[in-house]
C-alpha cells in the first residue's frame, strides 16, 4: 500500500527530489579542458589594423565552446567571441565591452549558470576558469592579449565592434564574423550585393540626392514584382562598418527569418537584416536593408525597411507569423531617436517619397496587414567618429521637426473641398 503523505510533508519531498534531480543534471553540465587550444579559431579569424593596433575576432561554434569552455553556451543564449588587440600604441587600451554587445554576459554570471546547488569547490573552479579565459583590460603598450567576450547570439554574420579607448582617444573597428553553426545554411546567407561602377549614380549635391531618393521605389514587393510589401520608410547613408558599429552600439543583432525573404527589391532578398529585442528575446524593430545604385560623396546609400509587429515586445520571438504594426511611421521615428543616441549620427533629414496613405485609407502589404503613414522617409548619414547628439545636422528638406499636416488631416481637407 502507498503510504500518504501530509500535504506539506509531501511537498517538501517534491521540492527535496527536484533539487537533487537539478544538482545532479548541472553535475553532468560541465566538464573542465584539458588544455585550451584556440589554434582553430586563429586560423579563421577576422583580421583588422588601424592607428597602430591589430584586431582579430572569431566566433566559437557549439564544438569550439564544448572544447573550450567545457560546455555549450549556445544552449544558455550566449555566443562567446574570441578577440586578440596588439597593442602597438604609446597608450594603455581599454576595450569597451558594451560597444561590442551592450547586453554582453560578464564571465561569473555565464559560470553561475553551470553551477550546480550543491558544487562547492567545484563551482569555484568554473568561476575560476571563465575569469582566466575572459579578455583582461586594460591592455598595456607593447603587449598583445587574447581572450573570451561572452555575447549575445547573432545568426548568419555576426557584426562586431571592437571599441577600444584610451586618454581622449577611441580606435574603433567593426568585423563582421562568421556563425560557424550556421555556414552553408541559405537562410542565414549575407547576399552583400555590389552594382557595377558603370551602373551607379554619384551624387554630391545634397538637394540632388533629395530629388533621386524621392523617386526610389515605394514599398518592397513580393517575388513575382507585382504585389506591394512593407513601406521603403528609411534611407542609410555611409559606408557598412559605420552603420554596424551604431547599430551594434544600439543593440541590433543580424537574425533572419524566413518572412524576411518575401520581400522583394528589384527581385532581390534583402542584404541585411537586423533586429533590436527587447526582455526575452521579444522581438521589437526590424531593419530590412538593399544596396541602391546610388551614391553620396563616395558612400554608398541603402534603402531600409523599418518596422516592427503587431504585438511588439509581448509576443514570442518563435511566433509563426509577425504581421506589421499599422503605425510604421512610430517604428521609424523610434528607430531615428534611438539612432540619435548612437554615437554614429551625422545628420538627419526626412524626404517624400513613400506615398501618404492616412488612417480612414491604409494600404494593404503581403500577408494581409494595413498601415498609415505621413509618406516621409527619415535619410539617416552616419560616420566614423563618435558623435554626440548636440552633433547632429539636421537638413532643410522636409522640416519634420515643426508642425505639419498629417496624412489624415490631408485627406479630410481633401474630402471638404
Amino acid at each position: 500500500m502507498t503510504p500518504s503523505w501530509p500535504p506539506r510533508l509531501a511537498w517538501r519531498r517534491a521540492l527535496l527530489w527536484a533539487s537533487l534531480l537539478l544538482a545532479l543534471a548541472s553535475c553532468t553540465t560541465w566538464r573542465e579542458p584539458a588544455s585550451v587550444d584556440d589554434g582553430p579559431l586563429r586560423e579563421r579569424a577576422v583580421p583588422a589594423t588601424g592607428r597602430g593596433v591589430q584586431v582579430r575576432a572569431a566566433v566559437l561554434g557549439r564544438d569550439d565552446s564544448t572544447r573550450m569552455l567545457g560546455a555549450d553556451l549556445a544552449v544558455f543564449g550566449v555566443q562567446p567571441v574570441w578577440i586578440e588587440v596588439s597593442n602597438g600604441t604609446s597608450q594603455a587600451l581599454w576595450l569597451l565591452r558594451t560597444g561590442t554587445d551592450p547586453r554582453y554576459f560578464s564571465p561569473l554570471e555565464v559560470a553561475w549558470s553551470l553551477h550546480s546547488m550543491f558544487g562547492g569547490e567545484r563551482n569555484k573552479r568554473i568561476d575560476e576558469y571563465f575569469t582566466k579565459l575572459s579578455l583582461k583590460n586594460p591592455i598595456p603598450p607593447g603587449k598583445t592579449q587574447a581572450g573570451m567576450l561572452f555575447t549575445n547570439p547573432d545568426r548568419g554574420t555576426k557584426i562586431c565592434n571592437i571599441d577600444l579607448f584610451a586618454n581622449r582617444t577611441l580606435i574603433p573597428f567593426s568585423l563582421f564574423l562568421p556563425v560557424p553553426d550556421d555556414v552553408g545554411d541559405p537562410r542565414f546567407t549575407e547576399t552583400q550585393y555590389r552594382y557595377a561602377d558603370s551602373a551607379v549614380t554619384d551624387y554630391n549635391d545634397p538637394d540632388s540626392l533629395r530629388g533621386a531618393l524621392e523617386r526610389m521605389p515605394c514599398c518592397a514587393t513580393d517575388t513575382s514584382g507585382t504585389e506591394q510589401g512593407d513601406p521603403l520608410n528609411a534611407v542609410f547613408v555611409g559606408h557598412l562598418d559605420d552603420l554596424a558599429a551604431a547599430l551594434v552600439r544600439r543593440d541590433y543583432h543580424s537574425y533572419k527569418r524566413a518572412d524576411d525573404l518575401n520581400q522583394r527589391l528589384d527581385g532581390r532578398v534583402p542584404d541585411v537584416v537586423l533586429r533590436k529585442e527587447a526582455a526575452g528575446d521579444a522581438p521589437a524593430i526590424w531593419l530590412r536593408m538593399w544596396l541602391v545604385p546610388i551614391r553620396f560623396r563616395t558612400q554608398p546609400v541603402y534603402l531600409v525597411q523599418v518596422g516592427r509587429p503587431i504585438g511588439g515586445r509581448f509576443i514570442s520571438r518563435e511566433d509563426a507569423s509577425f504581421i506589421l504594426q499599422q503605425d510604421v511611421d512610430e517604428a521609424r521615428n523610434h528607430f531615428v531617436q534611438d539612432m540619435m543616441y548612437s554615437g554614429g549620427l551625422e545628420k538627419l533629414g526626412f524626404v517624400h517619397g513613400v506615398e501618404p496613405a492616412p488612417r480612414t485609407h491604409p494600404r494593404s502589404t503581403l500577408d494581409g496587414a494595413t498601415y498609415h503613414t505621413d509618406g516621409l522617409r527619415a535619410v539617416l548619414f552616419f560616420a566614423t567618429r563618435p558623435l554626440s547628439l548636440s552633433d547632429v545636422e539636421f537638413l532643410n528638406w522636409v522640416p519634420y521637426l515643426q508642425p505639419h499636416e498629417s496624412a489624415d488631416e490631408e485627406a479630410g481637407s481633401n474630402e471638404h473641398k
